[in-house]
Parts: structure tokens; sequence; C-alpha cells
């Protein structure tokens, strides 16, 4: 298959990316198309739509092969589940699904036309494979019955930003971090209070520790 467009999106790897779309609405990116698809006519009614469906490649784990059982976070990765009982990327096929809200259409950019979007939980770069209406009377299922995943994650750190940290970050972006600082972005096998861990977004460097169930920035680094 052919990526139809690129994400762009404030994370530049993995690390610090919710672990599903929607846990972070204050997020924002773009869907950029690639030259091939940039046909105005191509999004004609999409508007309409209040969410998307986002199909796409976990890029990043491409050709690290897959196993019929794996370790998913929110079981604290401990214990294993079948891998089409869960949605790791390490699949036989890397291929993720996400459903972000519609925030605007834009036709006429630098760029062709592109779509931006809010809770996107991908890396920037992100191929898409696909995209399609979330159609509500088809998608939503309140009877569903969600196994180990049945409830949004309800553990949540406090998040300690010290203002003159808070400021070197754009103030677009301020809310969207200390939301996903919030959803604690370490491996759940990771529970050292002594680490300093860091991941980049919206081209800074964000360090921290966590202790006590609190999340503590200590730098902020262009």
């Amino acid at each position: 298959m052919t990526p139809v467009a690129h994400i762009r999106s404030d994370f530049a790897t993995k690390f610090g990316v919710p672990r599903q779309a929607g846990l972070v609405e204050a997020l924002r990116a773009a869907v950029v198309f690639a030259p091939p698809y940039r046909a105005p006519e191509a999004l004609r009614g999409i508007e309409g739509f209040s969410h998307l469906w986002l199909i796409w490649e976990f890029s990043q784990n491409k050709g690290t092969g897959w196993s019929p059982t794996v370790r998913p976070p929110r079981l604290g990765g401990n214990q294993r589940m079948g891998v089409f009982a869960t949605r790791s990327p390490f699949r036989p096929n890397p291929i993720g699904l996400s459903c972000v809200k519609l925030e605007r259409v834009e036709l006429d950019t630098p760029e062709g036309p592109a779509l931006y979007v809010s809770g996107a939980d991908l890396v920037d770069g992100t191929p898409i494979l696909d995209i399609k209406p979330y159609v509500p009377y088809a998608d939503c299922r309140p009877e569903a019955v969600g196994g180990f995943a049945g409830a949004a994650p309800e553990k949540t750190l406090t998040v300690d930003f010290p203002p003159p940290l808070l400021e070197r970050v754009p103030a677009d972006r301020r809310t969207a971090l200390i939301g996903v600082l919030a959803q604690d972005p370490r491996p759940p096998y990771q529970n050292d209070s002594g680490r300093v861990y860091g991941f980049g977004f919206a081209g800074l460097e964000v360090r921290f520790t966590v202790a006590g169930g609190v999340l503590s920035v200590v730098d902020v680094m262009v």
C-alpha cells in the first residue's frame, strides 16, 4: 500500500505519545497529503463529519517482527495477552487505527489540502494509509465490552511544572504537554524515582522525574 499522507505532530519519537487516541484532546496535529493525493475534490464533504478514522503504519516498528503474545502497558507490562487482543505495534502487519476529531479543513496550504485534527496519538511523520469518516450510527456501540481495557486509564500524575520552565513552551502547546505528562509517559515497568526521563515535544526536550504520584519537570531545552 502507498501512504496517502503523513502526520505532522509534536512528537519526535514514540516516547511520550499517548497510548490511545483521544486521551489528550488538546493535542493538535495536521494530516498533510502526499503529492499524488493533493486533490481538493477528494475531501469534498469531509467537513460534515466531526471525527475521522486514521489508518496508519507503525513505521518505527517495520521489520521488527511480531510475537503471538505481547505485554500490554495497560496490564503493567507484566502479563501476556494475545497480539490480536491488543493494539500492540508488534503485529504481523504494522497497521494502526486512531479516531481523531476533525478541527478544520484547509484546501489551499502551501502543500495542498490539509486536515487539522485533535487527540492524535501519532509520531511526527507517521505514514497515513487511508482516512475514513467516523459514522456514529455504525461505529458507536454503547453496549460494547472492552475486555481488560474496559475503561479509560484512571492513573494520572500530578504535574509540577515550574513557571520559568513552562514559559519556554509555546503558549498554545502548554495544555497539551501537561496532559501528556499527567498520563505518565514512562514505560509501565520503569518506576525509578531517581531517574530523569526525557522526550521531544514541539521541538523541545522535556525532562522530568516521577516520585510519589508527582511528575516534576526539571528542564525544558530547545
